[in-house]
């Protein structure tokens, strides 16, 4: 089935309806908010880099005439300015937020609360986010849309080493952050709905445009080949402004989690006891950051 026809057979207007998106100047983002803004939806776009977020502004506008867009600068490093985003999306009409925002291969450091960056920009900061937002959302029936990862499953969380600090590996410590980031909403939600959790597979865009060059020059084009493009890749993510999820369920590529159209199934990669200390960890972590 053609991306247009899946669109026009699944996803209702959203005519009216206000979603703010984090991170959507990245390649999931871009083609995300054009869809979004196809279906009439008014955007709220939240980025650090607000050079990029005008020029995304500027080609939506241009691209639908009719789109109202706002946008708010958000940096998932720096807390700071994720309070001020809550803050001003607290006195905003929301129907729904998308936490697309996130980061893998990037320079390892300390952030400000003391944790690893990207633990922070990957679960603390979007948690954050969702935790303060959660009644104002809940009071307009609006709807929370978390994007994961398959990476998720590449290890279990560490009560010694949280935010993986310790951990080299670039997929362990992004692995990790998702998993919190996952079950942790899980947990907040629990059987009320209102949630998805949502992952686009494997595509082609700057998460994984890590490798060194010269591989990445011999492999780029065959992924572009082999994998779901961007476009196609964010519906998953459309289908959650749609579709609840429930404990342990997520909506991505119905084959292996990395081919075709989006299909809802249940998780069975982590235990109860884990997701207990996951809930429990991130409401600590949560405390930690303060109020805005």
């Amino acid at each position: 089935m053609k991306t247009k026809t899946w669109m026009q057979k699944n996803m209702p207007s959203l005519s009216g309806k206000v979603i703010a998106v984090s991170g959507s100047t990245g390649g999931i983002g871009v083609e995300l908010c054009e869809h979004l803004a196809a279906l009439g939806a008014e955007l709220i776009l939240l980025d650090r880099n607000q050079e990029k977020s005008k020029g995304l502004q500027e080609k939506l506008e241009a691209q639908f005439p009719e789109v109202k867009i706002r946008r708010m600068r958000m940096d998932l490093e720096e807390m700071a300015s994720v309070k001020v985003a809550a803050c001003e999306l607290l006195k905003a009409p929301l129907d729904g937020l998308i936490l697309n925002a996130g980061a893998y291969h990037i320079p390892r450091h300390k952030c400000d609360t003391g944790l690893d960056n990207v633990f922070q920009i990957n679960f603390a900061a979007p948690y954050y986010l969702a935790r303060e937002l959660k009644s104002h959302l809940d009071a307009s029936g609006g709807r929370l849309v978390a994007v994961g990862s398959i990476a998720h499953n590449y290890s279990q969380t560490d009560p010694e080493d949280v935010d993986f600090s310790t951990r080299a590996k670039h997929s362990l410590a992004y692995g990790n952050a998702k998993r919190f980031l996952m079950y942790s909403l899980y947990g907040l939600y629990g059987k009320q709905g209102g949630l998805a959790v949502a992952h686009p597979g494997i595509t082609f865009t700057n998460i994984t445009a890590h490798y060194p060059k010269v591989i990445f020059a011999i492999i780029k084009h065959p992924m572009k080949v082999i994998f779901m493009k961007p476009r196609r890749a964010c519906l998953s993510i459309l289908q959650g402004l749609t579709q609840d999820c429930g404990r342990n369920e997520w909506i991505g590529p119905r084959w292996f989690d990395v081919w075709g159209l989006p299909k809802k199934r249940v998780l069975k990669t982590c235990g109860e006891k884990e997701a207990e200390w996951i809930c429990q960890t991130a409401e600590e972590v949560y405390e930690g950051m303060g109020t805005p």
